[in-house]
Parts: structure tokens; sequence; C-alpha cells
């Protein structure tokens, strides 16, 4: 998965065995990027903060970020 399909802003690329494996290194990425104070990443982690507040939708938005993980071919 891209960093643009989990919801950032490039596609630098992940690949691991699960996805909670891709959503720790899109995490240790952003990190990175907050920390090159990197505009487009700063703007999409505010979204997602944003979304964060709502319970629900968070839980949807994780939820179909695995399924798309999911139905991602295995390489």
């Amino acid at each position: 998965m891209t960093c643009r399909q989990l919801g950032g802003a490039c596609d630098k690329e992940f690949q691991a065995a699960s996805f909670d494996e891709i959503a720790e290194m899109s995490k240790q990425h952003g990190m990175e990027m907050f920390q090159l104070n990197d505009e487009a990443h700063l703007k999409a982690m505010n979204e997602m903060q944003e979304l964060m507040q709502k319970p629900e939708a968070m839980k949807e938005w994780f939820e179909n970020m695995k399924k798309d993980y999911d139905s991602l071919p295995e390489d």
C-alpha cells in the first residue's frame, strides 16, 4: 500500500505480512515527515486528527483500509 492509499500525501510504498505492520510503517513514515515539516503530510495528518475525533468514523476508516489491504495481491 502507499502512503496516499492510507490517507497520506505521497506514493511511498509499504509492504508487510499484515495490515498492522503496514499501519506501523505508515505511522513511522508520518513521524519522519512531521520532523521534516513536510507541508503536504502535515495537512494529511490534520485531516486524520479530525477523523480521530469521531470514533465510529475512525473505526470505519480502519476497517475499510484493512479490507483494501486484504484485497491486494501478494507480491
